[in-house]
């Protein structure tokens, strides 16, 4: 899988030892995986498991909203993608489409489930829902 390819990447899940292993760098005591640099492991949590996903957000600048929903997710230590949809028009019809209609900003997509707003983030969070969705759950 080309992880640069946006089209169809949602995420995907795989051990570290598998990751170190491939890297060839067991040695090091702190890694950082050069296309994702957020995600960070070290060889004592070579057994557990990473999942990575695909974060979008789409926005506008000056989005008073937008900037709040950034805020939580980088609380979290989400990476995301931001889609400013004020510089790139044509996307505002993709964000419409996946979003099932809405067309306020931010909409937010994890994965491939469709969490909503800034509101409907929060509301994820404060339910205990996010920090399980961003480890992998749904």
């Amino acid at each position: 899988m080309d992880l640069l390819t946006r089209s169809g990447f949602r995420g995907f899940q795989f051990s570290n030892r598998a990751v170190m292993e491939a890297l060839g760098r067991l040695s090091l005591t702190l890694e950082v995986l050069p296309c994702f640099p957020y995600i960070m492991f070290s060889p004592s949590m070579a057994d557990e498991e990473i999942i990575l996903l695909k974060i979008d957000i789409y926005t506008t600048p000056m989005c008073p909203y937008c900037d709040a929903a950034k805020r939580l997710l980088d609380q979290k230590g989400a990476a995301y993608d931001e889609i400013g949809i004020m510089m790139s028009p044509e996307r505002r019809g993709e964000m419409e489409v996946r979003s099932g209609g809405s067309h306020t900003v931010p909409q937010i997509f994890i994965g491939d489930i469709y969490v909503g707003g800034c509101d409907e983030l929060y509301a994820l969070d404060g339910q205990g829902g996010l920090d399980s969705l961003l480890n992998g759950g749904s």
